[in-house]
């Protein structure tokens, strides 16, 4: 046992160090067996049906790298533009990227999914393999992203690809063929400072035993009030514990001890 706990000790140290970094040093560059140790974790991921439905394009070549770029400034823009009131980062750093990796989930290998025989089951299982695929490629990004930071690099993970627009220009740029998404695109480099901690909600607070326990149901509101006071500062904030954010109480107002305590629905009522 002591051997797993060793193990189990490296492990989660990886976890809590993996951090969506969009600061990266310039001039920076890493050889190939180092992306492909990358690449390596990437084909371990577990996927539907052991389907595997996924493909890797990485960019290492600076003239590609600023064509990629260019597509996610569009992007971007299209955010401050007609998604307002989300807290959009300016793409400019993929510029100092020593590559981006972009998971392509291929939408054909849903057929080797469980598919409904009987008609009125078609539309549920159809629907739920639009999850596995969704689930799968979540797999692939998270295993990128923990070699990334074993070997001392750092990444992001960017959805925008998943976008139509944004993924005809992708597909446009990269050749790959209709049916192919890139619904993960993950830039990485060599980080420009320390990483920080990243705010955490408490393990009490997510973690049910045998049966889902009504008081740590967040409700409604909370959710309202995070997207509307709280998200800007929590999608970014350097420090796990809330409660020592010196701005606590004025971030989290009324919903301070639902956000930071074990217990944030001590009415048990879902609303």
């Amino acid at each position: 046992m002591a051997n797993a706990t060793d193990g189990f000790a490296g492990f989660i140290d990886i976890v809590r160090r993996r951090r969506s970094v969009r600061r990266f040093e310039p001039g920076k560059a890493v050889d190939r067996s180092v992306l492909l140790q990358i690449a390596e974790a990437a084909r371990w991921a577990p996927t539907g049906a052991n389907s595997q439905c996924f493909d890797l394009v990485i960019v290492d070549d600076p003239a590609v790298r600023e064509q990629t770029l260019d597509i996610f400034l569009a992007q971007s823009n299209r955010l401050i533009d007609h998604v307002k009131g989300f807290p959009a980062v300016k793409k400019t750093y993929m510029a100092n990227t020593v590559a981006i990796f972009i998971v392509l989930a291929d939408e054909r290998w849903k057929a080797a999914f469980p598919t409904a025989t009987t008609a009125a089951w078609t539309e549920e299982y159809r629907e739920n393999n639009e999850r596995i695929l969704l689930a799968s490629i979540g797999a692939v990004v998270q295993n990128i992203q923990l070699a990334v930071t074993a070997v001392g690099l750092t990444s992001a993970w960017l959805s925008g690809g998943g976008e139509d627009t944004t993924n005809r220009g992708l597909q446009s740029l990269l050749g790959y063929p209709a049916g192919l998404r890139a619904v993960g695109t993950i830039p990485i480099g060599v980080p420009e400072k320390g990483v920080a901690s990243r705010y955490r909600r408490p393990i009490e607070q997510m973690t049910h035993w045998n049966r889902y326990e009504p008081e740590k149901f967040r409700p409604q509101a909370m959710i309202d009030y995070y997207v509307s006071e709280v998200r800007q500062f929590a999608m970014y904030r350097d420090v796990e514990d809330a409660n020592l954010w010196d701005d606590a109480d004025k971030r989290f107002g009324p919903w301070r001890e639902a956000f930071t305590g074990p217990s944030p629905n001590p009415s048990r009522v879902f609303d």
